[in-house]
């Protein structure tokens, strides 16, 4: 059933009379218009839906990496387990979590969603949300380099772990996988291929698409790994907290300008908006609602989690230090006593 074309005009206040509560009235009515209109768009009754049911896209640029990348990691596990016994040097939650990854980069990349994704925004957003804050926080946790060393045998494992140690690589290392820089590069990564020359660019050729979506993963599993397994370890989850809570502002922000914006950004959603008949606006709104308020509460749910592992931390860190005092007090008693 086609969706009628509305378009919703921005909220109109003067600088100095604007206040909070009628921004935050003017933000529940948008939502409210938003909402009922590009639901409709996703219901089972709209031919987008019947049209893409079984669309899935065996994309070589994604199928390709994503299989060699799975190949290598069953082949390390089962090498390591060979040797060290099942569920050592790689436990089987980590061996499920790689699993989970690749079912969900098989899911946003390779089922209908993909084809879906070129059609609405909002489809296109649930994507790299998927990608950046699902696949890769699950493959960071999978430890995939080193299942993928053992995929290499003793020989190249041996080679490749000496390049890694050699100064300029381990120090390249250490600074690309910084908190700083894995925030400003994930913060680069998301706002970039938010320009809409970029985003279209994207969308028209299917390499630079590629692209697009490595991009969005490796910046992701380099930001969640220095957040889990950073240079400072589990005493640095502090560190992780703040960046985490730094990265929800400005993703939130991003998803709150296109859900409050009155015009459309990136015009090759109007034309499919035009021939499947669903409203271009609606769809971009909810895609920034989808970007501003779920990915927030996931990102916040990471944070809350690195803060209650941080306290922990240093839970443990002040009893050790009250054991170590005490044991040196017994010993320095023992020496005088002497």
């Amino acid at each position: 059933m086609p969706v009628a074309h509305r378009r919703f005009a921005p909220c109109s206040t003067t600088p100095v009379a604007a206040s909070a509560a009628r921004r935050r009235r003017c933000l529940v009515l948008a939502i409210v218009a938003v909402i009922p209109e590009t639901v409709a768009a996703h219901t089972g009754r709209h031919p987008i839906l019947e049209a893409g049911a079984w669309q899935w896209t065996w994309e070589p640029f994604v199928l390709v990496p994503l299989s060699i990348s799975t190949l290598l990691y069953a082949i390390g596990v089962t090498r390591l387990w060979r040797r060290a016994g099942n569920g050592h040097g790689v436990t089987y939650w980590q061996v499920a979590s790689f699993a989970a990854a690749s079912l969900t980069i098989v899911v946003a990349l390779l089922s209908p969603v993909a084809w879906i994704s070129q059609i609405l925004f909002s489809v296109h957003m649930t994507q790299h949300t998927l990608l950046m804050l699902v696949a890769a926080p699950l493959l960071t946790f999978g430890h995939p380099v080193f299942a993928w060393l053992w995929a290499f045998g003793d020989r190249g494992r041996e080679s490749l772990g000496r390049t890694a140690r050699r100064r300029e690589v381990a120090g390249t290392w250490r600074h690309l996988t910084s908190p700083l820089t894995v925030f400003l590069v994930q913060a680069a990564a998301l706002w970039l291929w938010h320009i809409p020359s970029w985003y279209e660019a994207a969308l028209r050729n299917d390499g630079v698409h590629a692209l697009e979506h490595l991009c969005f993963v490796l910046s992701a599993s380099l930001f969640w790994w220095a957040m889990v397994n950073g240079r400072y370890g589990r005493a640095g989850y502090g560190l992780g907290v703040l960046y985490v809570f730094l990265t929800a502002i400005h993703s939130s922000a991003l998803g709150a300008l296109l859900a409050v914006s009155a015009d459309v950004w990136y015009g090759d959603y109007v034309q499919q908006a035009q021939t499947w008949h669903v409203d271009a606006l609606a769809d971009q709104q909810l895609a920034g609602l989808l970007m501003w308020i779920p990915a927030g509460v996931i990102f916040i749910v990471f944070g809350l989690a690195l803060f209650a592992a941080w306290l922990g931390e240093s839970e443990k860190r002040v009893a050790f230090g009250a054991a170590d005092a005490s044991a040196r007090g017994v010993l320095e008693v023992r020496r005088h006593a002497r």
